[in-house]
């Protein structure tokens, strides 16, 4: 529990850090933008949107902001609606973010059915004590996918290269704090994440590859 709040806090301050220096980036690069209050909506959801999800402390709070990070910045993404390159680029954001929604969702289900509980707390010290069989694993799969798919891992990285139709900090934003939060929920479920070595390996072969 008191190592859960020190990812948490750590997270928290990363993402204040960063969501910072990138809006204070963004009034000046949008300065006269007739979009301007449009962009900055999006871009203090999407900020809300994650730090509600690095200090959540159940399954169906974590399941909803991971959810509205991926649907906030889809609107970041279409700030300029006519150009065709974003529009393909929002357009395969947006389909591989429903797949790793739905593969968290049925993680969220499988964790609860192991463990009967909803408390992250709770199961990771159930998971540290080798608890969870099966639907334990079958979790740790599922969120391995939703790992690779948010943060851009081969082979469905090509969104991620497209996405520089869209203003420059939203840019930033990707690569400094959305695309890692494939890694955050690894080391958030860490104790269940364990359970599975044959997973840690498929994602340490897919990652490197990547790099």
């Amino acid at each position: 529990s008191a190592r859960l709040d020190v990812v948490s806090v750590t997270m928290l301050l990363l993402v204040s850090c960063s969501g910072w220096i990138v809006a204070r980036y963004s009034r000046t690069y949008l300065e006269g933008e007739p979009r301007q209050t449009f962009f900055f909506v999006w871009l203090l959801a999407t900020l809300a949107a994650v730090m509600t999800l690095v200090t959540s402390g159940n399954l169906v709070q974590f399941l909803g902001a991971w959810v509205a990070t991926s649907l906030c910045l889809h609107k970041l993404l279409l700030f300029f609606p006519n150009r065709v390159a974003a529009q393909r680029a929002a357009r395969k954001k947006f389909i591989t973010a429903r797949i790793g929604d739905i593969a968290v969702g049925a993680a969220a289900l499988a964790l609860a059915i192991a463990y009967r509980t909803t408390g992250v707390s709770e199961i990771l010290e159930a998971a540290r004590m080798g608890e969870g069989g099966p639907a334990a694993s079958v979790a740790v799969a599922l969120l391995a996918v939703a790992a690779l798919l948010k943060s851009a891992q081969f082979p469905t990285h090509g969104w991620l290269v497209e996405v520089m139709e869209a203003p420059t900090p939203v840019s930033a934003l990707l690569h400094a704090g959305v695309v890692n939060a494939g890694g955050f929920v690894l080391i958030r479920f860490c104790d269940v994440v364990l359970l599975s070595p044959l997973t840690l390996a498929v994602l340490a072969a897919i990652g490197g590859f990547t790099a």
